[in-house]
């Protein structure tokens, strides 16, 4: 695995001490001081805005790797990363070189110091580390310059600080409950964080939705004079079938049927992702008078989308997921079924003490035969002794054991694998946490920005 260059790291260590960005205030004043005396480098290029709980990173992933593929110079912006924050910030399908983000840095930093001068003497905070990182993103896809930056929200919506850039596409995948604690406790709350993204007169690509938070983003698309594109109705899955290293499918897009569609991801909910993927190229599009099918394959084919049930280590088998919320935890647990075969799986699970731990161990609990408790190096983990309280809740006693260190944890996992695989295929299922699954690619040599189809 290649390490992070030394100058980049230190850079986004000491940005690191800034607010942080677990912790929102419903403000794009600060981000908005920043990027005007920058001179808006946001409004540079066309912006493909993703908002949503769950599905954001892997569609806004699949959208960069269709349009690079179809000859356009991208910039993509996710959140959070697994191992090194330059993963965040990409140009044409690679982490931002450390030169380039250096110099990007020298350039905003004077002006973010007089945005936090500013900031702190009228009682608010400094810019915070992911309004940094927002920023940086801006200026690089400006200075690139990009064809298109595909941006995705990182909490909520009409208060991030990604909002501060106008769709020229907008895409809401799954809503779900997450973050209640910042984006309200019910659906319709959320999805209206969510909708805040819709600006007027813009192509609104909504992937399969409940119907109370449907409403929602429709009551808004209707109130900006927006188009809803609504998966199921203007777009929809048409076929998948499971194949070696992926899926294959079909898809009947805004324009018709396009066939042979090569996901080397797994599960139902990753079709459903590059199905809305698909739609939301075809509306960035629009303007074009046919659209290559084979572009549009090989696109697909070429997207990867790190820590989402990738495999890490073979012999036994250890698959990695971010599912960090139920809904999430109900998908990975559907892929699972649907495209592996374990005689015995054990879970490696460590959450964040504001996730809704019960939760994902219930949705967990039909495809894991056992589950080792751990934590992720985090000052917001939820201590491990206090985790596998709920996991016995559910699991009961003999099914959970408690090892707070995550490499022992691996090796404890394994060991109960494959004692319970008798003869059939023993395999570890990292989960639970963002932060818990980029430890784990680190201890095991895993670097998430290789260029990988198997799975990644």
């Amino acid at each position: 695995m290649s390490q992070p260059d030394e100058r980049s790291a230190a850079l986004w260590s000491a940005l690191a001490e800034r607010w942080p960005e677990n912790r929102i205030a419903p403000t794009r004043a600060r981000i908005a001081a920043l990027v005007e005396l920058l001179g808006d480098p946001q409004r540079a290029y066309p912006v493909i805005h993703v908002a949503g709980t769950n599905g954001k990173t892997s569609t806004a992933r699949m959208i960069e790797s269709v349009l690079r593929a179809a000859g356009l110079r991208t910039g993509l912006f996710t959140s959070p990363h697994l191992v090194d924050p330059s993963e965040r910030i990409q140009l044409e399908g690679r982490p931002i070189d450390p030169d380039r983000l250096l110099q990007t840095w020298e350039e905003i930093a004077p002006y973010a110091q007089v945005v936090d001068a500013n900031s702190v003497a009228s009682g608010d905070v400094p810019l915070s580390f992911f309004e940094i990182a927002t920023a940086l993103a801006f200026a690089a896809f400006a200075d690139a310059p990009v064809d298109v930056a595909i941006i995705e929200v990182g909490m909520g919506g009409t208060w991030d600080a990604t909002n501060v850039a106008d769709g020229s596409v907008c895409v809401i995948t799954p809503i779900g409950m997450d973050h209640v604690d910042y984006l309200g406790d019910t659906l319709e709350l959320i999805a209206a964080e969510k909708a805040g993204i819709i600006g007027p007169d813009v192509p609104v690509v909504i992937a399969r939705q409940e119907p109370e938070a449907l409403a929602v983003v429709l009551a808004r698309c209707a109130e900006q004079g927006a188009t809803p594109l609504v998966e199921d109705a203007d777009f929809a899955l048409v076929a998948r079938d499971v194949a070696v290293g992926g899926q294959v499918l079909t898809v009947r897009g805004l324009r018709g049927v396009i066939d042979q569609l090569f996901v080397p991801l797994f599960g139902e909910h990753q079709a459903h992702n590059a199905t809305v993927a698909l739609a939301a190229v075809e509306a960035f599009l629009s303007g074009v008078a046919a659209l290559d099918h084979d572009l549009l394959r090989e696109g697909l084919a070429g997207a990867t989308s790190p820590g989402r049930l990738q495999v890490l280590r073979r012999s036994p088998t250890i698959l990695a997921d971010v599912a960090h919320n139920p809904h999430g935890a109900h998908a990975l647990a559907a892929s699972l079924t649907d495209s592996f075969t374990f005689a015995s799986l054990v879970g490696v699970l460590g959450v964040l003490a504001d996730k809704d731990a019960a939760g994902i161990v219930e949705a967990l609990a039909p495809v894991l035969t056992d589950v080792v408790v751990t934590e992720p190096r985090s000052p917001r983990a939820l201590p491990a002794d206090e985790l596998a309280v709920i996991v016995r809740e559910v699991l009961g006693d003999d099914r959970v054991s408690v090892v707070p260190d995550l490499a022992e944890a691996l090796d404890a996992a394994a060991a109960v694998a494959e004692g319970r695989a008798d003869y059939g295929t023993a395999g570890v299922l990292v989960t639970g946490s963002v932060v818990l699954v980029g430890e784990a690619m680190m201890l095991l040599g895993v670097d998430p920005t290789a260029q990988q189809g198997s799975g990644s």
